[in-house]
């Protein structure tokens, strides 16, 4: 039955449960293999983020309106992680999700909060979402009319939200990045209206159609080329949609690279799960890889069951999420947690709360990972290791069951400390005591740690 728009998009603002939501299935796998840039400078870069570790990624749109999984509503997949009330036609509610550009109107909007809130929690990079895949752009795009400068929030001195977000956070010293969604389901040479929608896919022949998709990969280029050379100083490119390449769908990544490099030489260019020169590094989607791997790779992993905004989201504790960022840096990845700011604009209290204790525990122990690498013994039992840069110390953090506290003592198989040196324990800055067992350690702990529950790190130089 068709319903008339007033009471389509009321329907569409009454956000589903978060179980539901919470059953997402599309995640992006890691690519199988990895290609070392050529370029120096690129080189360079890659290692100043390896350095970084711990990163933000922020997804704000129209779907923050209602609280739902992002823009994924109005792809017609039946997959029962995409949210949709199916009493309304397809067609209307997709109609109705576009006019959500008359409500989106974040009146509160403060990215220096943002910057504020996440470097108090010890985050060291940033990546903000200019344009999801439902093609409503967070920045001063001229390509198209669907534009957040063309939404109920035009008028404000900060429609261009994009520009300031980037600003706050360069002001606060991060590495700021620019997400860009390669598929585009509102541009009508993606997603053509003379034909239906059945997929996340274009949604025509190509072969039959060369010069329609021509003016998409001519629109792609044309954007991302704004957000390269009107938005400042950039670090990194990273392109969502991996079903977007070649063969079948080509945007001519090589012309894109180009150019993006020319207005901001040696930017990490993340084209997302596809292998070859322009995945600078891997991205594995609420995941960490099984075993440790020697080349740059990020974990990206939501603070609540989704990326955006959702009412009534349970959030990961902070010691979850301490615990996550260990074994990522152990295994040689960084972990960059998905935070979605309210419809309004701000970061809410109860994500602010977790996001400082994070920050607490790192300003005591961030030692332990920020500009560390890989070793070959990396984990025993719940111990996981990481290494100076140099190769001169070791790290042992211990993630403890947060069920059942701290145990008198700890052990860990090989990495056994040197005789003469002293093992410190970053939470006291004191000395613990130690001794080996064969191939093993044994770590007494201080009582009065008895009640602590969050994870302890130790420093020691290594036996070779």
């Amino acid at each position: 039955m068709k319903q008339s728009g007033s009471i389509i998009i009321g329907l569409l603002l009454t956000a589903l449960p978060i179980e539901i939501q919470a059953q997402q299935g599309f995640v992006h796998q890691r690519s199988t293999e990895y290609q070392w840039p050529e370029e120096k400078g690129v080189l360079e870069k890659l290692d100043q983020w390896q350095d970084l570790k711990f990163g933000v990624l922020f997804h704000w749109g129209l779907y923050s309106i209602p609280g739902i999984v992002e823009s994924w509503s109005i792809c017609s997949e039946d997959v029962d992680w995409i949210p949709r009330d199916s009493t309304i036609a397809y067609e209307d509610y997709k109609k109705s999700y576009y006019k959500l550009i008359e409500k989106f109107n974040p009146t509160d909007f403060n990215p220096d909060q943002w910057a504020d809130v996440t470097k108090v929690a010890g985050m060291k990079y940033m990546l903000f979402t200019t344009k999801h895949h439902d093609g409503f752009n967070l920045f001063n795009t001229k390509q198209t009319d669907f534009s957040i400068t063309n939404s109920a929030f035009k008028n404000n001195p900060k429609a261009d939200v994009a520009k300031y977000v980037f600003e706050a956070f360069r002001q606060k010293d991060f590495m700021v990045g620019a997400y860009f969604s390669k598929p585009d389901w509102h541009c009508e040479y993606y997603w053509w209206p003379r034909y239906a929608t059945p997929t996340r896919n274009v949604n025509y022949n190509i072969n039959r159609h060369p010069d329609r998709w021509e003016s998409f990969q001519k629109f792609t280029y044309n954007q991302i080329e704004e957000l390269m050379s009107n938005y400042g100083k950039l670090n990194i490119l990273w392109l969502d949609g991996g079903w977007v390449a070649a063969p079948r769908q080509d945007i001519k990544m090589d012309s894109i690279a180009k150019m993006a490099r020319s207005h901001q030489s040696d930017i990490l260019i993340v084209d997302r799960t596809i292998h070859g020169k322009y995945e600078n590094y891997q991205t594995p989607e609420r995941s960490i890889p099984e075993k440790q791997l020697n080349y740059p790779w990020e974990s990206c992993i939501p603070l609540s069951p989704d990326w955006g905004w959702t009412p009534n989201a349970k959030f990961k504790s902070a010691n979850t999420v301490i615990a996550d960022l260990i074994e990522v840096v152990a295994k040689g990845g960084n972990l960059l947690l998905g935070v979605g700011p309210t419809p309004k604009g701000v970061i809410q209290p109860e994500v602010v709360a977790i996001l400082k204790e994070i920050g607490q525990w790192l300003k005591v122990n961030g030692e332990g990972i920020y500009g560390t690498r890989i070793t070959p013994n990396y984990n025993s039992n719940n111990v996981w290791f990481t290494a100076s840069k140099d190769g001169n110390k070791l790290y042992a953090l211990y993630v403890p069951n947060e069920k059942e506290g701290l145990p008198k003592s700890i052990e860990w198989e090989n990495n056994i400390p040197v005789k003469s040196s002293a093992m410190v324990l970053l939470k006291t800055g004191k000395k613990v005591k130690w001794a080996q067992k064969g191939n093993k350690v044994l770590v007494n702990l201080p009582g009065a740690l008895k009640t602590n529950k969050e994870p302890l790190v130790f420093s020691f130089k290594l036996q070779k």
